[in-house]
């Protein structure tokens, strides 16, 4: 096992908990709109399209999500939407800016375990605001070395991030819940990367493990499976 000196983890849904708060707004989502139109599978899939092309301009995080929300809600309703139901999703998305930020099972365990023997760092993408945000609120920064928020998560997103603080790819290793963010980008540059599932994941980091081909990576049912992993 290589010896690491860097650890980086991501943050929504590998630290704290963040898709279910999007599932749970979707919903609500979902009821407001009901009043206009006949709800079906389908709605979920319009909004995921709205989301998909608006990420090139809005990135990821929770303001584009409640304007492609807004966005949506106009082309499904043929813009007969009241202002009043526009009022009640710009609300939801602030509800969820607000929301208490919920730290996962065994996360304080392992980074106490962690913190004397390693150089940790978070690696997360999305809003500058409220991903520093929530790191504030999570009460974990004081076990972090670095905190790196970019808008995407590729090989050269990572090779920038790791050459900007002197980190040499062999001796980092990456934790996550997606493997399309987390994993993958890691593992094409030669790292080491751990796949942690989360049970409610983004249509958008989905993937079939077909497509990962000959890509290796280590798969964990638990955080508290570090431990043994590197021998703490």
């Amino acid at each position: 096992m290589p010896k690491f000196k860097t650890i980086a983890f991501d943050a929504d849904d590998t630290l704290w908990v963040n898709e279910p708060i999007f599932t749970s707004t979707r919903q609500q989502f979902e009821e407001i709109l009901s009043t206009y139109i006949h709800f079906d599978e389908n709605l979920e899939k319009e909004l995921y399209a709205v989301e998909s092309r608006n990420l090139r301009l809005f990135g990821y995080g929770i303001k584009g999500f409640t304007l492609s929300m807004i966005e949506s809600a106009l082309e499904l309703t043929d813009y007969k939407i009241h202002g009043k139901d526009i009022e009640r999703i710009i609300g939801l998305g602030k509800e969820m800016l607000e929301h208490p930020v919920q730290v996962l099972p065994g996360i304080e365990d392992i980074l106490d375990l962690l913190e004397n023997h390693y150089q940790l760092m978070i690696i997360t993408k999305g809003d500058l605001w409220d991903q520093e945000s929530k790191v504030a609120r999570s009460g974990l920064m004081r076990y972090f070395d670095l905190v790196e928020i970019v808008s995407e998560k590729n090989p050269d997103s990572y090779r920038d991030v790791l050459r900007r603080n002197q980190i040499e790819v062999e001796d980092f290793l990456m934790i996550g819940n997606s493997l399309k963010s987390d994993v993958l980008p890691v593992v094409e540059l030669g790292g080491t990367a751990i796949h942690i599932p989360f049970h409610d994941t983004w249509t958008h980091e989905q993937m079939d493990k077909s497509e990962i081909k000959d890509l290796s990576y280590v798969e964990m049912s638990s955080v508290s499976e570090l431990k043994s992993f590197l021998g703490v």
